[in-house]
């Protein structure tokens, strides 16, 4: 059993899977002990992170996003590369844990020695991604995985945080279920590098042409989040793996774009500051709730709202005035 944060680090790096789980669980644990050993070991790490290709996958329900994972990382370890998969599952209301099972759906990859699968609990997190995914993914680039994949929730406007933490956001959508309008309404296309149409197969094939029409229609609408990138509308079929491979060379193309102008740097720079401003604000609201004066007050004000007794505003004043004494 390893004690110190040197123990986890030396066998992160020397690529062995169990220590790396082990890290993994210390990052997402609550322990205070357990919370400053994974600060001490990330901070090892770093040196060692940073040379993996960042991408992010999120979706509308049934569009067959463990179907594509699997393809998608299947491929890549064919071609040699190790795949790391963060899928950040929702949180059973009652424990905590994760209630879909990634591994379970991924039965292909969770066996590939080239590939490491992690479902972690969102934990009621805005993003649909864990709090501890950023230090995961480096966790896992120190391991040795050159490809780091996150699968968020679902898709949505909150769900697109995973977008600050990436090198390529990709979002899959499906043709003929309604899907077009609902994405452009909730934004996810304002910050999609990529759109993909799943499921362009068989009896589907023309509807995903359709798609893919209205699509690169509704994107020629916005402005580019880059004045390097266009996002491309692909389609593929993630059952009979076609289309992926030329999903993995947009994602390069991208990349080699972004280094090219220097955006690269920059962007892996501001993503790492906006990390730490959402830890301090999230650090923040776990101190405050944690208050004993503000426990203790609360619940009584609770009550006087729900009473109409006081108004919201005049509550959280009387809240945010005890931490001004």
């Amino acid at each position: 059993m390893f004690t110190s944060a040197t123990d986890y680090v030396s066998g992160i790096l020397a690529g062995d899977r169990r220590t790396l789980a082990r890290t993994i669980t210390l990052i997402e644990s609550v322990l205070p002990a357990h919370q400053e050993l994974a600060r001490k070991i990330v901070d090892q790490l770093l040196p060692h992170t940073g040379k993996s290709v960042r991408i992010g996958i999120t979706g509308v329900p049934g569009a067959g996003k463990s179907t594509y994972i699997e393809s998608f990382g299947t491929m890549l370890t064919e071609k040699g590369h190790r795949v790391a998969v963060l899928a950040i599952d929702p949180s059973s209301t009652r424990s905590g844990g994760s209630i879909l099972g990634d591994k379970t759906r991924m039965e292909k990859l969770a066996v590939n020695d080239r590939a490491f699968i992690r479902p972690s609990p969102s934990s009621g997190t805005l993003g649909g991604v864990g709090r501890k995914t950023r230090e995961t993914m480096l966790a896992c680039e120190a391991a040795g995985y050159d490809v780091v994949i996150i699968e968020t929730v679902g898709v949505g406007q909150s769900e697109t945080t995973v977008a600050s933490m990436v090198d390529f956001f990709l979002v899959l959508m499906i043709a003929g279920a309604g899907d077009e309008l609902q994405g452009i309404k909730k934004g996810v296309l304002e910050v999609a590098d990529a759109i993909v149409i799943n499921k362009a197969d068989g009896d589907n094939i023309n509807r995903a042409k359709m798609a893919r029409r209205e699509y690169e229609a509704a994107l020629h609408m916005l402005m580019p989040a880059s004045a390097n990138w266009s996002p491309p509308v692909l389609t593929c079929s993630s059952l009979f793996s076609e289309g992926i491979e030329t999903i993995w060379e947009t994602i390069l193309d991208h990349k080699q774009r972004f280094i090219k102008s220097g955006e690269f740097d920059v962007k892996r720079r501001e993503q790492a500051l906006e990390w730490m401003h959402f830890l301090l604000e999230d650090g923040l609201r776990t101190w405050f709730y944690t208050n004993p004066e503000v426990a203790q007050l609360l619940p009584g004000l609770k009550k006087d709202i729900a009473q109409l007794k006081i108004s919201p505003t005049a509550a959280a004043d009387r809240l945010l005035a005890l931490l001004k004494r």
